[in-house]
């Protein structure tokens, strides 16, 4: 399938509902290292009723953010923030280099995170490092291969046969990264 739209141009923010502000402020600030770049405070009328939150903003890179939301009232807390499901599966992927996938994983550290709150898993075509936050979003922090880019061309070519091949039950593994690490 080829396309001829437009595509957007990077992620604006995604959103999530924090219990704690502070507490989410100071593990996005201050252990992973994403500056605060915006608080709004606002009350808006919403789904039906008058809300009253607050929307904090942590900056990314390329200027897009992770954006989180507490409400005053514990009613509107309670009907949107409702508990992360726990799974490794639900996550934040964010990219990184190498210097600053080691000053994070310094960072966790020296916060006192452990296992199982934090992770490292080769992927082969990537690492990754995992942290979960105070509410249990889990956070991925990834260093492409750089082997990876020479492959990207065709993994775009592949990828609709690919899916199609897994639907029809060959669930062979495609990862040659992973299979020539384990030799």
């Amino acid at each position: 399938m080829t396309t001829t739209a437009k595509l957007p141009s990077r992620l604006h923010h995604t959103a999530y509902v924090a219990k704690d502000l502070e507490a989410t402020r100071k593990f996005y600030e201050e252990v992973i290292g994403l500056p605060l770049v915006a608080t709004w405070c606002e009350i808006d009328e919403l789904f039906g009723s008058e809300r009253v939150y607050c929307h904090l903003f942590f900056g990314l890179g390329d200027g897009s953010a992770l954006a989180f939301f507490n409400f005053a009232n514990p009613e509107d807390q309670a009907l949107f923030g409702p508990p992360l499901p726990s799974s490794p599966f639900r996550h934040i992927a964010l990219n990184v280099d190498h210097e600053t996938q080691r000053d994070i994983e310094q960072r966790i550290a020296a916060a006192g995170y452990k296992e199982p709150q934090t992770y490292v898993l080769e992927h082969g075509y990537c690492r990754s490092v995992y942290v979960t936050d105070p509410d249990g979003m889990i956070l991925e922090f990834t260093m492409d291969n750089p082997a990876a880019a020479v492959d990207a061309a065709q993994r775009r070519r592949t990828a609709h046969a690919e899916l199609a091949r897994w639907r029809a039950g060959d669930h062979t593994s495609n990862n040659g990264f992973r299979k020539a690490a384990r030799g």
